[in-house]
C-alpha cells in the first residue's frame, strides 16, 4: 500500500499527541521548526542542482513535512488547519492566473487567449501588488518593498528589493551603467581598506555585494545559484588540491602558495579538457 496525504497528517497528529507523542515533537514552536524548513528546502534545491532526481522525491517528501508541521500547530491553536492552507493556495493561483481561469472557474474548459510571458508577468505583479494595497491597514504608508520576506537569504533579498523598485523606474536601464557602479563600489572598498575604517570597510563590501546581486538581476542570472555553483567550483578545485597532495605525501600545511596556486591552476585545466570533451 502507499501512505495518503491523510495519513501523514495523521502521523502529524500522533506525534504531537500530548500523553502519547514524541517528546522531540511536542515541545516543538513555529519559530523551533524554521532553521530545518529552510534546511529541507536547501536540500531540495540542492538535489535538483546535482541532478539527484532518485532523491528529490525523499526530500520533497520533507519539506511537505514543515508545511504539514505549522498546520498542526495551527490545528492545535485553534488558527487554521491543512484545508486552509490548501484552499488559500489554489484560490490565491486561480486569482493570479486569469489568462487561464477567465471565469475563476477551476474546473472550467480552458479557452482562454494565451498571453506572452511577459504580459503574464505584467498581469502577475499587478495582481500582488493589488493585493498587498489590501493587506494594508495603512494605505498611504504602503511601500513596494513591503512583503519582501526579511528571512531571504540576503542575495536573494537584494535581488527582490532592486526588482520591486524597478517596477517604478528605479532602476539602471542595462547592465553596462551597473558594471561602472560595480566598479565605483570596488573603489569605495579599496578606499576604505586605505583608511583602515573596519566600520567604512563592512559597510562598503556590503554595497559592493548589492551591486554586484544588481548586475546579475540585469544578466538575468540568479544571485543565490551562482554563488551556489561557484561555492560548489571552489570546493570541487580544492578538493584536488588535497588529493593531489596526498598522493605526493605533502601535508598541505608545508605547502607554499606557489604550490597550492600551481595545483588550482591543474584542477582549472583538467576540468576544461573534460568540459571540451564533452
Amino acid at each position: 500500500m502507499m501512505y495518503s496525504l491523510d495519513d501523514l497528517l495523521h502521523l502529524m497528529n500522533r506525534l504531537r499527541d500530548p500523553q502519547y507523542g514524541c517528546p522531540w515533537d511536542i515541545k516543538q514552536t513555529y519559530a523551533t521548526i524554521v532553521p530545518h524548513t529552510l534546511e529541507e528546502a536547501y536540500e531540495v534545491a540542492d538535489a535538483i542542482e546535482r541532478g539527484d532526481f532518485d532523491h528529490l522525491q525523499g526530500e520533497l517528501g520533507d519539506l511537505l513535512f514543515q508545511v504539514v508541521y505549522y498546520s498542526q500547530l495551527a490545528r492545535e491553536e485553534g488558527r487554521f488547519e491543512f484545508a486552509g492552507v490548501i484552499d488559500s493556495i489554489t484560490r490565491k493561483l486561480i486569482r493570479r492566473h486569469p489568462h487561464v481561469f477567465s471565469t475563476g472557474d477551476l474546473y472550467a474548459p480552458l479557452d482562454t487567449p494565451q498571453l506572452s510571458e511577459e504580459q503574464v508577468k505584467e498581469r502577475w505583479e499587478q495582481i500582488k501588488a493589488e493585493e498587498r494595497a489590501e493587506k494594508s491597514d495603512a494605505p498611504e504608508q504602503l511601500s513596494l518593498l513591503d512583503d519582501v520576506p526579511t528571512a531571504l537569504p540576503s542575495l536573494s533579498r537584494a535581488a527582490k528589493l532592486q526588482k520591486r523598485a524597478s517596477q517604478v523606474g528605479f532602476d539602471w536601464p542595462s547592465a553596462l551603467p551597473v558594471v561602472d557602479n560595480v566598479r565605483e563600489e570596488l573603489d569605495e572598498v579599496l578606499e576604505a581598506m586605505a583608511d583602515n575604517d573596519s566600520v567604512a570597510i563592512a559597510d562598503e563590501v556590503g554595497d559592493l555585494l548589492f551591486a554586484a546581486v544588481n548586475l546579475a538581476r540585469h544578466l538575468k542570472v540568479d544571485p543565490e545559484s551562482a554563488l551556489r555553483g561557484a561555492n560548489a567550483k571552489f570546493e570541487r578545485r580544492f578538493r584536488f588540491i588535497e588529493q593531489a597532495l596526498r598522493d605526493t605525501h605533502q601535508p598541505i600545511e608545508d605547502c607554499t602558495l606557489e604550490t597550492l596556486d600551481a595545483l588550482w591552476g591543474e584542477a582549472k585545466r583538467q576540468e576544461k579538457n573534460v568540459s571540451s570533451c564533452g
